[in-house]
This record gives structure tokens, C-alpha cells and sequence, in this order.
């Protein structure tokens, strides 16, 4: 048996709560979803969604490692305007472009301040099913 998952949630390393926010929330226009620490001086961990996909940010040890890759699939024709979106705020530490990989499609890649990586991508329709749920059928 095969177990069917509803959906990931990456964990990435953060260090400082005011350049997370700053970066997911004010910068690439996530959703504070919600945010938990056990006492006052102790370290954060909160989630932000990203246009409907979940992110969890941790400052505890252990909780991942900074150089993370994550990518992200954006919906066919809004890479363009999402990085148009980005630019316009004119934030001092990422200035993103649109690549157009060797494979195809399209992609926007961002660093966040911890050493992480969020690409956002179009597929150019080559890459096989959109859900990957209809592979195991």
C-alpha cells in the first residue's frame, strides 16, 4: 500500500524575526498565518502562506538547516506580474529576474536573508501532470 499525502510543508532556518517578516511577509506578500514560542525569550516558529502554499519559519536549532531549495509552482501566467509586484518594492536585498531554463518553463529565484532559496516556476506544459497524485493511478 501506498500512503496518498495531502500536501509538504517545508521548515526553513531563521535567525531574526524582524528580517523573516520583512522578507515573507512585507516583501514577498505572505499571509501570517499563525506563530507559536513557549515563553517570551524563547525562539519563534511561525507559518506564512505564499499564494496558497504553506511555509513554516523556525529559529529553533535543529529545525533545518540555512541553504535550503525550495520551489514553488506558480499559476500559468502570473510569474510576470508577481515579479513586477516584487520590483515595484524596491527592497533593498533582492531584485529577482525571470530565467528561462535549459528544460523550459520559467522561473523566478529569491534568497531570502538566511541563506534559503524560493524559486517560483511556470511549467511550459512539457513537464508531465500538473498533480502529481494522478502518477500512482
Amino acid at each position: 500500500m501506498q500512503m496518498h499525502n495531502k500536501r509538504v510543508i517545508p521548515i526553513l532556518r531563521i535567525f531574526d524575526e524582524r528580517k523573516a517578516r520583512e522578507f515573507y511577509v512585507d516583501f514577498l506578500g505572505g499571509i501570517l498565518l499563525w506563530e507559536h514560542r513557549f515563553e517570551k525569550d524563547l525562539p519563534l516558529y511561525l507559518a506564512v502562506s505564499l499564494g496558497g502554499c504553506e511555509l513554516h519559519l523556525s529559529e529553533h536549532h535543529g529545525d533545518g538547516s540555512p541553504g535550503a531549495n525550495i520551489r514553488i509552482e506558480a499559476e500559468r501566467g502570473q510569474l510576470e506580474e508577481f515579479q513586477a509586484a516584487l520590483l515595484a518594492k524596491r527592497y533593498t536585498y533582492a531584485r529577482p529576474g525571470l530565467q528561462t531554463p535549459p528544460w523550459g518553463g520559467r522561473e523566478l529565484s529569491v534568497g531570502d536573508p538566511f541563506g534559503n532559496r524560493l524559486t517560483f516556476y511556470e511549467p511550459d506544459g512539457d513537464e508531465g501532470p500538473e498533480d502529481v497524485s494522478k502518477i500512482d493511478k
